[in-house]
């Protein structure tokens, strides 16, 4: 089997630049040659030295009737490839693909220009589910002016592939976003009770989405934290998190106010009920999360005490 490797999208989504990358990777800088097949001219070039240096050979196929099972194996035969790469014309309808029947696609990703995401996804939607239909990952870049829509792309993508992984990028590079439907745990609860996996993704998540748990109860089990000179009736329930290594770990928690903080034992084991606000805090240098405890009762320790993020 000849593996195959499709990167599909419009016209200046991004398909050289991801190709580009690949390419100028060690892992992909492997024993044998690299076909790149080429079905559209867009602006930006392949570098002689990076083909050189990845052993890398260039067909175009300018004509939608020239993608052929026969005409793919003549092209084969010239080069004899270890791997294929395919750079598809996004105005070919990928249904219409037809491969040699011995080469495989091991990978097929569609890139997508955030930018101008929603006018093809108006104008040219059978074209577009058709790239996305196979693809198990979908690159969005150039978000930068489309950060708000994000939530709307998604379910987009995900109402035509819902096994597709979907990556949006600016131009810092990839934007870490949760989205609401992603989160584990159901926000219209009375009461949304965090386990170990949930309450790391609800720290995170309320940093950037406050405003989706004010007024929200939580319950969740935490270790009691007490700062030299806090405030008096607050204390900070929290966990203790592995963010990469042993060696990295932080306490992820929020101040919380209870009338009987002082009675609590620095390290000791509670199951917090309380509900989230958003007030002044000293310590954020401006409005972040406090909580109110409704509930605070004493617990044995949870099985895994540190929450890892690797």
């Amino acid at each position: 089997m000849k593996p195959v490797y499709v990167i599909n999208g419009f016209l200046e989504s991004g398909k050289t630049e991801f190709i580009r990358f690949t390419l100028a990777q060690p892992y992909f800088q492997i024993k044998g040659k690299t076909l790149l097949l080429l079905c559209e001219e867009g602006e930006t070039e392949y570098e002689e030295e990076l083909l050189k240096k990845s052993r890398t050979e260039i067909e175009r196929i300018e004509e939608e009737a020239d993608f052929t099972p026969e005409h793919l194996t003549e092209l084969e035969k010239k080069h004899r490839p270890e791997r294929i790469i395919i750079e598809y014309n996004g105005m070919w309808n990928y249904k219409n693909a037809r491969l040699p029947w011995y080469w495989k696609i091991e990978q097929q990703i569609t890139t997508i220009d955030g930018s101008s995401f929603s006018m093809y996804y108006t104008n040219m939607r059978s074209l577009l589910a058709e790239m996305i239909r196979g693809s198990e990952m979908i690159i969005f870049n150039r978000c930068d002016t489309v950060r708000e829509q994000l939530n709307s792309f998604k379910r987009n993508i995900k109402a035509v592939n819902a096994q597709a992984d979907v990556i949006f990028e600016d131009s810092n590079g990839e934007i870490d976003e949760i989205f609401e439907e992603d989160l584990p745990y159901d926000l219209k609860q009375e009461t949304i009770v965090l386990d170990n996996e949930g309450y790391g993704i609800w720290y995170l998540d309320s940093m950037d989405h406050l405003e989706r748990y004010v007024g929200k109860k939580l319950q969740f089990v935490a270790m009691v934290l007490k700062p030299e000179n806090f405030p008096a009736g607050y204390f900070v329930p929290g966990r203790m998190a592995m963010t990469c290594c042993a060696d990295d770990m932080a306490f992820l928690g929020y101040a919380c106010e209870y009338a009987d903080a002082g009675a609590l034992k620095q390290k000791e084991w509670v199951k917090v009920t309380a509900v989230v606000a958003k007030e002044y805090w000293e310590d954020y240098k401006g409005e972040g999360p406090v909580l109110h405890a409704l509930r605070v009762e004493k617990t044995r320790a949870p099985k895994d005490e540190v929450i890892s993020f690797t």
